[in-house]
């Protein structure tokens, strides 16, 4: 069964409202602490209270400076995420500030550091670089000169680096958002008032379905916009699933008449495992036959989830070869890179696309000839396909002196004996 995580973006996003969310789903208190502790950032404490937002009860997720009202001592943990990088006063952010500001470098420095697992560091740090290369972009400058007054801010580094271990702990096969309101009206940033989106807000929504309603004010933060962008695989209504659990994380504002939470919202598809990917091709009619076989090898090393060759007819009747890689969306940035590292192709084609693939797990069975593996394949708890794996029975067929198709056979008739019986 796949487990899907939708952002339900109805009133926006912000950093504490998806912590809030979060650890409304049932994610500990003290484990969101220890995972900030590790960060040997000094940010003051945190905590978690129910509030109602417009009669809606949720979690709302603060950062205080001082002493930890639990334990009565200073808070050796990470720095607090929403110190709005655009905005001086978020409503959906936490209404305090800290302006201790950290460079990019110093702030990969604390992630990597901490007790992030390897994924969720190199996770953590990339969301920090796309926030950063935001700021540079908007005020014209190299990205090693933006001194993030925002990015780094203690707030904001708290939410970033707490939701990557949240929703790292939360497990989810797949994340899916609803198109964000982003409010309306004008916010104050740090150089000037701007309409809703604020600048770095807009950019890092880029590409993604957007709209304006009420309340008038600032519903989407930059950080909020940077974790569901990050996160979503694709954006739409809720998709099919069986629901399990559902999480509130609350605004700081409570406007009238409108509910300003984040819903979170977790189910089960048993239907089969649907999933965002890339199709990556090139052609290629200049190189030496014997770099392709070294090729794959590499792609498929680094993250490819598939590749193939076909061949195709090139211009001037030249005869060439059609290379095709499929990757998550995460990984094409490196495995186009190796493209263009390791052939003399020129420019290389993708798509984002989905696809739905069978719920997939390895048996052993044992059969008249030892034990076997077989690769079985589902859908909503009912197998239909079960093939016996090839290596495994190469293994046999060299070991015993008999044909592989014998016993491919002989472990088919195992298969169907067991699940007879």
């Amino acid at each position: 069964m796949a487990k899907t995580l939708y952002f339900d973006c109805f009133s926006g996003a912000s950093g504490d409202m998806i912590l809030g969310g979060l650890l409304d789903l049932g994610l500990p208190l003290d484990d969101l602490r220890a995972a900030l502790g590790s960060l040997s950032v000094d940010y003051g404490s945190i905590s978690a209270e129910r509030v109602l937002r417009a009669g809606v009860s949720a979690t709302k997720f603060r950062v205080h400076e001082g002493r930890d009202p639990h334990t009565h001592e200073r808070s050796h943990s990470h720095d607090d995420p929403h110190s709005h990088p655009h905005s001086h006063s978020h409503d959906n952010d936490h209404p305090h500030g800290h302006h201790h500001h950290h460079s990019l470098k110093e702030i990969a420095g604390f992630v990597r550091q901490s007790s992030l697992s390897a994924a969720g560091k190199d996770r953590a740090i990339h969301l920090f670089e796309r926030l950063a290369e935001a700021e540079a972009a908007i005020h014209a400058m190299p990205v090693e000169q933006v001194h993030l007054h925002e990015v780094g801010a203690l707030d904001s580094i708290i939410d970033i680096v707490g939701a990557v271990h949240g929703l790292e702990r939360l497990g989810a096969d797949r994340i899916v958002s609803s198109p964000l309101n982003v409010g309306g009206g004008t916010v104050k940033c740090a150089h000037g008032v701007f309409p809703v989106p604020a600048p770095a807000t807009a950019r890092l929504l880029s590409g993604v379905p957007v709209y304006s309603r009420d309340p008038q004010m600032e519903l989407v933060t930059p950080t909020g916009a940077l974790l569901v962008t990050g996160y979503a695989s694709s954006y739409g209504p809720l998709p099919a699933m069986t629901l399990s659990r559902i999480g509130y994380g609350a605004g700081d504002r409570d406007p009238q008449n409108h509910p300003n939470v984040l819903r979170l919202i977790v189910g089960e598809d048993g239907s089969g495992t649907e999933e965002q990917i890339v199709e990556m091709s090139c052609e290629i009619d200049d190189m030496n036959p014997q770099l392709f076989g070294p090729l794959m090898d590499r792609l498929y090393a680094s993250g490819a989830l598939d590749v193939f060759y076909a061949p195709v007819q090139m211009k001037k009747n030249r005869p060439g070869t059609l290379v095709t890689v499929l990757s998550r969306p995460e990984q094409r940035e490196v495995l186009s890179g190796i493209l263009f590292a390791e052939t003399t192709t020129i420019g290389v084609r993708y798509q984002e696309m989905r696809r739905e693939r069978l719920e997939r797990e390895i048996r052993t069975v044992g059969t008249p000839l030892g034990a076997i593996r077989f690769k079985v394949s589902g859908r909503g708890g009912r197998v239909l396909n079960a093939l016996p794996e090839f290596d495994d029975c190469a293994q046999v067929a060299a070991e015993r002196g008999i044909p592989i198709k014998d016993v491919q056979a002989i472990a088919l008739k195992a298969w169907l004996d067991l699940i007879d019986n």
